[in-house]
């Protein structure tokens, strides 16, 4: 586990608008499942169950636990064990999560190490409030707003900005590319790179220059060896708070929107308009100049070759609808048998 900060129950309350049962001085040094829990930990029990993914415990592990510090809803107070102290919350899984952030905050940093390599001509907002790691390359003319973080062995090009707040991982590599505030580029990724764009002249495959930047809005993830391709001469755009998962690769001229998740091993290819709020399984591959509408999904291994309509779910290897794809299992399976 990473090192935690210690806190108390008293503290959590205060900060996060909770109510509070027992000893405020309970001292919190970590967060555990609430099954694992010991003496100076925290752990929730929730009957919340958002989706299918989350499973509500018996009562019995909260009746058990020996969590000193219990987050949970008011209706399962009284079957804590005594003695224990209770921070009450309608939502203890949405709380669970801002309480990991500050409990495991990372302590801040400022400052370039001598062994970086920073040109001159990079422009800094506020340097003081930036901290650059060993052996990272900050290009003449890039930009590098407040708060950046940029570890050790990163590559940032001339023609980037960096928004407020955001982090750049070890190994990542940024050109032509616009990052949004508080965004996290994962260890090797590569953001800006030419995307896979050839033309056929005379029998031979002839690369076409590529002019346009990678946009990423605010908020957004980008997995451990994910690409992110500029455009060849439209941007690549990336919504606000979009999540996209390790090695992910995403082509040229795309435009994903806003809260969108991509889970891993998803490929898009170059002209491809993605909805806001999608979500594409793991594996998903989408061809040339598809649209998938707002609030579609896609589940995993599935390869998408026609325009998915607003708010539908599809499936299958060419996808389609999941009630057609299901249908078409089951009559399988049926010949299958006979």
């Amino acid at each position: 586990m990473p090192a935690a900060n210690k806190t108390t129950a008293g503290e959590l309350a205060a900060k996060f608008g909770l109510e509070l049962r027992g000893d405020a001085n309970a001292i919190v040094r970590s967060v555990a499942p609430i099954a694992d829990a010991r003496a100076g930990q925290l752990a929730f029990y929730s009957t919340e169950q958002n989706s299918n993914a989350f499973k509500i415990l018996p009562i019995s592990v909260l009746e058990n636990t020996r969590a000193t510090v219990i987050l949970v809803q008011p209706e399962q107070a009284s079957h804590a064990p005594k003695g224990a102290t209770l921070l009450i919350t309608d939502s203890p899984r949405g709380n669970i999560v801002k309480i990991l952030g500050e409990i495991y905050r990372e302590k801040p940093r400022f400052g370039i190490s001598n062994n970086a390599h920073v040109e001159r001509g990079v422009f800094f907002r506020k340097k003081r409030t930036v901290y650059i790691a060993q052996f990272a390359t900050v290009e003449r003319g890039a930009v590098i707003e407040p708060g950046v973080k940029i570890y050790a062995g990163a590559y940032i090009g001339r023609n980037v900005t960096l928004g407020p707040g955001t982090i750049v991982h070890s190994g990542a590599h940024i050109e032509n590319a616009t990052i949004g505030a508080d965004c996290v580029i994962n260890a090797g990724a590569v953001i800006g790179k030419d995307g896979f764009g050839y033309t056929r002249q005379n029998g031979h495959n002839i690369f076409i220059p590529h002019v346009g930047r990678v946009v990423l809005g605010d908020r957004v993830s980008v997995g451990a060896n994910t690409c992110i391709d500029r455009g060849a001469m439209t941007d690549t755009r990336i919504g606000d708070g979009t999540k996209i998962d390790n090695l992910c690769q995403i082509a040229h001229g795309v435009v994903v929107g806003s809260e969108c998740f991509l889970a891993s091993g998803v490929g898009i290819a170059g002209g491809v308009v993605v909805g806001d709020r999608v979500l594409l399984g793991g594996h998903v591959g989408i061809a040339n100049g598809v649209k998938i509408g707002n609030d579609a999904s896609v589940g995993a291994n599935s390869g998408v070759f026609r325009n998915i309509p607003d708010g539908e779910s599809h499936m299958g290897y060419p996808a389609g609808p999941g009630t057609e794809f299901m249908r078409h299992y089951a009559w399988l399976k049926r010949q299958t048998k006979q």
